[in-house]
């Protein structure tokens, strides 16, 4: 597991730097990050490479990844560089596929810079890029030699962004801790200590990597609302219906906790609960009848799938996950007509 630090940013990157032994360094960003994140850790910086890429997930692929490469290689970097991911998910996702498919691999430092990151996307050395439509098809399993988390950066997050990452903090309420879902979901996103929930959520994600490193067995759970949900974000994002991942992950968890009431027993007050609970923060969420064709054939390239069986990781409880559950596509449908009947 990667060295995950919460505190001031500046005491932890230099700690880091101070510690680390590299030839050369490259500091990657988008121009959200360039323009609100790079000047709080500039100054701590040695001599290093800025790369630029342009936000979004639909930038996440191969062509990117490219120009990430020959900004290394035309710069002479050699194996003892090392790479600083300043970003989102996005930006975790590709620096850490980009570094470590350079020249079969050179460290990377993860600086989250949204809620998303904080909590899930930066924790628990998951690395990928999309290719062909579907969401982090190509990818490893590598940690970075370090993630410094500080809730200051959350401060320049729009609302919208916040709202994406505060989707992951629901999931893992919903999945390993009951008592966080109903404490965290009952301020909305008024919440004052923000250092505290992440700390909360990194340490339930840990424990289920530390058990499941590779994905074998429970760390599937951190999946729950992902099956649906990626593929919600996938078909939509090329068009005027964009979502953030989180908004697309909160459709997800309220498709999938219907599917869990219809093939576990999951109470329909919990399903309920849950249903309100993410309808209120995420009202803007719409997904149209004529889509579910599109959303179930891209659920076909889920990386939990075998034997072309539709796996979900879904809820016994609140608070208790199970996965490798099995669901056929009317299933799916009568999930995605559930969410749209909450919306009329």
């Amino acid at each position: 597991m990667s060295h995950i630090v919460i505190d001031h940013i500046e005491t932890s990157l230099k700690a880091v730097l101070k510690e680390t032994d590299f030839t050369q360094l490259a500091v990657l960003v988008d121009e959200n990050t360039h323009a609100h994140c790079y000047p709080l850790i500039q100054a701590f910086l040695p001599e290093h490479l800025l790369i630029q890429i342009t936000s979004g997930e639909e930038h996440k692929n191969l062509r990117t990844c490219e120009h990430i490469w020959e900004q290394f290689t035309t710069n002479n970097f050699d194996r003892k560089a090392l790479l600083i991911n300043l970003g989102g998910g996005v930006i975790g996702d590709m620096g850490g596929f980009c570094a470590v498919t350079y020249k079969r691999g050179i460290r990377f430092i993860n600086i989250p810079t949204t809620l998303l990151a904080a909590v899930d996307a930066n924790v628990g050395g998951k690395l990928g890029i999309d290719f062909m439509g579907f969401k982090n098809h190509l990818g490893f399993f590598q940690d970075p030699e370090s993630v410094l988390i500080d809730p200051v950066f959350l401060k320049t997050l729009v609302p919208r962004e916040l709202r994406s990452g505060f989707a992951e903090v629901i999931k893992h309420g919903l999945i390993a801790d009951a008592d966080y879902f109903e404490q965290t979901t009952s301020h909305g996103l008024d919440i004052e200590n923000w250092e505290a929930v992440i700390a909360h959520s990194v340490e339930i994600k840990t424990a289920v990597v530390k058990a499941d490193p590779k994905e074998a067995g429970l760390r599937k759970i951190l999946n729950f609302g992902h099956t649906i949900g990626h593929a919600i974000e996938s078909f939509y994002l090329n068009t005027d219906k964009k979502l953030l991942h989180g908004e697309a992950i909160a459709a997800g968890m309220i498709c999938e906790a219907y599917l869990s009431k219809k093939l576990l027993g999951f109470s329909e007050e919990n399903l309920l609960q849950i249903s309100r609970t993410l309808l209120e923060i995420y009202p803007e969420i719409n997904i149209a009848k004529d889509d579910f064709s599109g959303i179930v054939k891209l659920m076909y390239q889920d990386k939990k799938n075998l034997n072309n069986l539709l796996n979900h990781s879904l809820l016994m409880d609140i608070g208790k996950a199970t996965y490798d559950i099995a669901v056929d596509e009317k299933d799916v449908i009568d999930a995605l007509f559930y969410f749209i009947k909450l919306k009329q």
